[in-house]
């Protein structure tokens, strides 16, 4: 019940941030945190309606409440216009594909950490059997929705700077995380690196969409630099 709420509330910020700025609400890091936080809560969520995968509640919602307070305290950014580049139908079609995603990716990374408590004698965790199997369906379900999230973006960059590809570090970043999630499951179709082995290479690849998302928008200097983080 207090995952719904909090579901509910999040749902109501990003709503009303919507409307406050007249426009799709991630145009800038603290919006794209905060939708990223409630597509993962929602990933849980409509899992759970499924399967039973209980035990990650609570391990999700730290993730999301950790996340929104990132959010908040770190990448707060007052309602506004976004910049030139960014007002386009495409911030719909791109972003709101990398926030499904990536929320998806959460949940598979949750599972992930857990796999590997539960390997080193977390007992009261459920099965690796289970949580391998809990991050494969989020992986399944996130890896062609994030392989479309990247050939939209190369069509927007056509759209918006007369090239589908050049180089960007944001563009690149996309790239190799794409590259390490379809690197872990080809280990899944692998029998020698089933197991941790894969969820190591599935966390690898977490890792690198959490740069991307990151480093890359805060450290980097880019085309994609619209983190409004000073």
């Amino acid at each position: 019940m207090l995952a719904w709420i909090g579901w509910a509330a999040n749902l109501a910020a990003i709503v009303t941030r919507g409307l406050a700025v007249d426009r799709w609400p991630w145009g800038n890091m603290y919006e794209f945190v905060v939708a990223i936080c409630f597509a993962a809560v929602t990933a849980f969520l409509v899992t759970q309606l499924r399967h039973n995968v209980r035990f990650m509640g609570a391990f999700v919602m730290v993730t999301a409440a950790l996340g929104l307070g990132l959010a908040v305290k770190v990448f707060y950014t007052a309602a506004g216009p976004v910049v030139p580049a960014l007002d386009s139908y495409w911030i719909a079609i791109h972003v709101t594909a990398a926030i499904i995603a990536s929320g998806l990716f959460t949940l598979a990374g949750v599972s992930g950490v857990l796999y590997l408590l539960r390997g080193d004698g977390v007992s009261r965790l459920p099965s690796r059997e289970v949580l391998e199997k809990a991050a494969h369906r989020a992986i399944i379900f996130a890896f062609p929705v994030w392989t479309f999230a990247v050939i939209a973006g190369a069509l927007w960059a056509d759209r918006a700077w007369g090239r589908y590809w050049g180089w960007d570090p944001k563009e690149v970043w996309s790239f190799i995380t794409w590259v390490a999630y379809a690197a872990y499951l080809h280990a899944k179709a692998t029998a020698g690196w089933r197991g941790r082995a894969a969820m190591i290479v599935q966390l690898v690849a977490f890792g690198c969409l959490l740069f991307n998302l990151i480093g890359v928008n805060i450290f980097i200097d880019g085309l994609h630099s619209y983190a409004d983080v000073d």
